[in-house]
């Protein structure tokens, strides 16, 4: 079976994970302090703050931002459940936004579609390595007086009017999760330029200390830690910073040879029928997380029809993103009309793309989906 996708790992993480095992040091320590800062530089950003996980990631940047119960924060339905879920963590009520069918984003018009008074943050997704307009969509939040929050977990590698994605960012999340094209296995972090809200973010995830583990632990002398505010326990341990620094090294290489295969994947596909693949938008480059093409009506199948004939044929492919809004867990949004999320989620499928995909492989890919029509 072709996978959909597979970890780029070596023995340079399995070594790398060792040294932190052999060190004793395997709790938040030195070497997520190294990650975290050498991420930010790489993301353009002035400080990192290294996580358990880009939900818990944004969860807290929206309680550095203050937001609450009688707030709303407009997301895209079209996302990971986690980027709603974040809302409701604070107490905020998330209100969901139609995206653009070429990017699979949200929008200047679609956000603004759906704000009003209560409107106090927008979670905008970089989606599947696709970077949203940040210049349009960071400059209108400006002028509305509304905090955005890029949801930037599959974006590493991505770039937007020749940045890299989270430049600029007032807040912007990423995971790390083996999906995403550099991997720490679980993680995430929060990238941003302020330095008083870096501080508190490290508190906060750590349980509001005023004095983290790591100092404490350094310092020859007894030290008697405070708790400033309610905090949590949002970790991330040196074990996957270590994997993290190893795989942060590969991050250039990866995307390069992801956008290789996209640019492969292109060419194969361009005469098929009924099939739309995803491409870069004008402005920006994707990293290529994912690679997910677009059925209509000239393919003649359904989308769960070819997924099953696909994995018949040994090709391990997905459903294309999900729509928060038809999920059971907000079956309130469900009488919603969000027309361009539907197609997408109703209509899309994500095919494999991953570091060593072989050429044959990949043709293997495009041979099976033209076999379900007959093609």
């Amino acid at each position: 079976m072709i996978p959909v996708m597979k970890p780029f790992l070596g023995e340079e993480e399995a070594q790398a994970a060792a040294e932190a095992v052999r060190s004793g040091w395997v709790a938040q320590g030195p070497r997520v302090a190294r990650f975290e800062e050498e991420f930010a530089r790489h993301v353009g950003a002035a400080h990192g703050v290294a996580l358990s996980s880009c939900t818990t990631a944004l969860h807290l940047a929206l309680v550095a931002l203050g937001i609450g119960p009688g707030d709303e924060v407009i997301v895209p339905s079209l996302s990971f459940i986690a980027t709603a879920n974040a809302a409701r963590y604070v107490g905020a009520t998330p209100v969901f936004a139609d995206v653009e069918e070429f990017t699979g984003n949200v929008t200047v018009d679609t956000v603004d579609a759906v704000r009003t008074l209560r409107t106090r943050a927008v979670i905008a997704v970089h989606q599947g390595g696709v970077p949203f307009d940040t210049d349009a969509l960071r400059r209108a939040c400006g002028q509305w007086d509304v905090a955005l929050v890029e949801d930037a977990a599959c974006a590493a590698g991505s770039t937007a009017y020749g940045r890299p994605v989270g430049e600029g960012a007032l807040l912007a999340a990423w995971s790390f999760h083996p999906r995403k094209v550099i991997t720490t296995g679980e993680g995430g972090a929060l990238t941003l330029d302020r330095e008083d809200w870096a501080q508190r973010l490290r508190r906060l995830r750590e349980h509001g200390m005023n004095v983290s583990a790591a100092a404490r632990h350094a310092s020859n002398q007894p030290v008697f830690e405070a708790y400033l505010e309610t905090g949590y326990n949002y970790r991330m341990t040196d074990i996957q910073a270590a994997v993290g620094l190893v795989q942060l090294g590969k991050l250039n290489a990866m995307v390069a040879r992801r956008r290789e295969l996209a640019t492969r994947y292109h060419a194969l596909l361009s005469d098929v029928d009924g099939v739309t693949t995803l491409m870069d938008p004008p402005y920006g480059q994707s990293n290529f997380q994912s690679f997910w093409v677009l059925l209509d009506q000239r393919f003649g199948r359904g989308r769960d029809e070819v997924l099953a004939e696909l994995a018949a044929a040994g090709v391990s492919a997905r459903r294309g993103i999900m729509a928060a809004h038809l999920e059971p867990a907000y079956a309130q949004s469900r009488s919603l009309r969000l027309p361009v999320t539907e197609r997408l989620t109703r209509d899309s499928l994500i095919l494999p793309l991953y570091h060593t995909l072989a050429e044959q492989e990949q043709e293997h890919v495009v041979n099976s989906l033209r076999k379900s029509v007959g093609r």
